[in-house]
């Protein structure tokens, strides 16, 4: 304990470094030309991006964000949950106005909802020339560009749907609180449950090769790894449950939440936070070279897929060998939970033997000791209890053979 005062002065100065370093990586493009009310919804095609906002419609920008131009001719409905491009086409779903369609980037819009029954719509899927359409009805297909839409009901619950997936000829669907798989184009669906909690709704979907990703509300994310048969929860690293949306880039999968954005490249297996601070994340779209997020504010933010791929994973390589996490909730009161990462030594041996994890208060004095036993390899996550201390800033750390780390918690009654 007698190293705990440098250790923790070391901890504070690299922290503060660190970052202001990572905070200014997130670029905020330019102000749209009207209010928004914040992004629901992205989609790209080329060097556009399309921004579909929760009462200001739909923006575009051709520069990465440098500017945005409104593109509302022809929308009789200006709130836009949902976005896709289809060929030269670019689809934009409405929360109460059923689908819009531009052939011409946004120049013009024209109403497309002949056979649509469900109005608000909250996600598409691509599947050849076949465009899926997620409502407050179920699922709808359309293989004429919109001209035409025909519902795809059969074996669905009588509820909204409101995430789409596309996995070769697999169509995948998240309706209330389950995933339902098609082979057919709709026709019959199969429930495809098995893992899932059955009490949280499936707000995204996305196909990683051959692997299944469901965001949730309140779940986190699960993985399928035999289109959607079995599910695993897989939320090391996540500090909010609550997924709103998923995207992928190669073998990059990101995830949009209350938290922010984070990225995996294992699969799920852990999960890092790309230091995004700009409130909950609704929207994701991914270009060659640009990652582009959405959410609360009337605004886009944007970063280089090689800042956070090979700077910012690496820098937290740790958390796929050994890692602690930053407690959750924090502040908290009195309960809070900290989750950590026992890696297997070079040797073979399972775990680092002797693991601690203490808590100590601003003076060094240790306050808690949590975990003081040989552990195997493996994710461990305890709840820490301060019901018998006093408000202020605490001091965790977890020591494993050679590794040790240090965070802050605060406590706030």
């Amino acid at each position: 304990m007698q190293n705990f005062p440098r250790l923790l002065i070391m901890f504070c100065l690299l922290t503060t470094i660190f970052d202001r370093e990572i905070h200014a990586q997130w670029v905020p493009t330019e102000i749209f030309p009207s209010n928004g009310g914040g992004v629901f919804s992205l989609t790209i095609s080329g060097t556009n991006v399309f921004a579909g906002t929760g009462s200001g419609g739909v923006f575009l920008t051709s520069n990465n964000g440098t500017n945005w131009t409104e593109k509302n001719s022809g929308l009789t409905n200006k709130e836009i949950w949902s976005l896709i491009v289809s060929g030269s086409n670019v689809f934009a779903g409405t929360y109460g106005g059923g689908v819009f369609l531009t052939t011409n980037n946004g120049t013009m819009w024209a109403e497309k909802n002949l056979g649509l029954t469900g109005t608000q719509v909250f996600s598409f899927a691509v599947s050849g020339s076949n465009l899926f359409a997620a409502t407050d009805e179920g699922v709808f297909l359309t293989i004429d560009n919109g001209m035409n839409w025909t519902e795809k009901n059969s074996d669905l619950p009588n509820t909204s749907a409101r995430a789409l997936a596309v996995s070769g000829s697999n169509i995948f669907a998240g309706v209330g609180f389950s995933v339902f798989l098609s082979t057919d184009n709709g026709t019959s669906w199969d429930e495809v449950n098995s893992g899932l909690p059955n009490n949280m709704s499936i707000y995204s979907l996305a196909v990683s090769g051959s692997n299944l990703f469901a965001g949730t509300n309140g779940g986190g994310v699960y993985l399928s790894e035999n289109n959607g048969a079995s599910w695993n929860e897989v939320n090391f690293g996540l500090t909010n449950n609550v997924v709103w949306a998923l995207a992928v880039s190669g073998t990059f999968v990101f995830a949009g939440t209350n938290d922010g954005v984070f990225l995996t490249t294992d699969n799920g297996s852990n999960w890092v936070n790309t230091e995004y601070n700009y409130a909950a994340v609704y929207a994701l779209a991914v270009s060659e070279t640009q990652l582009f997020a959405g959410g609360g504010f009337s605004r886009v933010y944007r970063r280089p897929l090689s800042e956070i791929t090979d700077v910012e994973f690496h820098a937290n390589k740790l958390s796929s060998e050994f890692s602690l996490l930053q407690n959750y909730p924090n502040p908290f009161n009195p309960t809070t939970n900290l989750e950590f990462r026992i890696a297997d030594l070079s040797d073979g041996k399972a775990g680092f033997g002797l693991v601690t994890l203490k808590v100590y208060d601003v003076l060094g004095r240790e306050v808690a000791t949590l975990v003081n036993e040989e552990k195997p390899a493996g994710s461990y996550e305890i709840t820490f209890d301060a019901g018998g201390l006093s408000s202020g800033i605490y001091f965790y750390e977890l020591r494993a053979g050679d590794f040790a780390e240090t965070k802050k918690m605060i406590l706030l009654r």
